[in-house]
């Protein structure tokens, strides 16, 4: 009785790491086939004047946030 069980255990584990060997193998294999006939899109276009000028908005609130906290700090002492 004792042994059947084991057998049955190692049956079940036996079955589970084919199929998941099987897995493995059949995901890269669509892997390869998706990158085959759909290549990866382009890079992205290089920034734009409209990306630089909001980097100079982020500075602008940057400086902003700063001026305030600073503000707050000293009113409050």
């Amino acid at each position: 009785m004792f042994f059947e069980s084991i057998k049955i255990m190692f049956l079940g584990m036996g079955t589970v790491f084919v199929f998941l060997v099987v897995m493995i193998y059949l995901t890269k294999f669509m892997s390869k086939i998706i990158l085959k006939y759909l290549p990866e899109a382009p890079k992205a276009p290089e920034p734009t004047r409209a990306a630089q000028v909001k980097r100079s908005d982020d500075k602008a609130k940057v400086a902003a946030i700063t001026a305030a906290i600073h503000h707050h700090q000293t009113t409050q002492s």
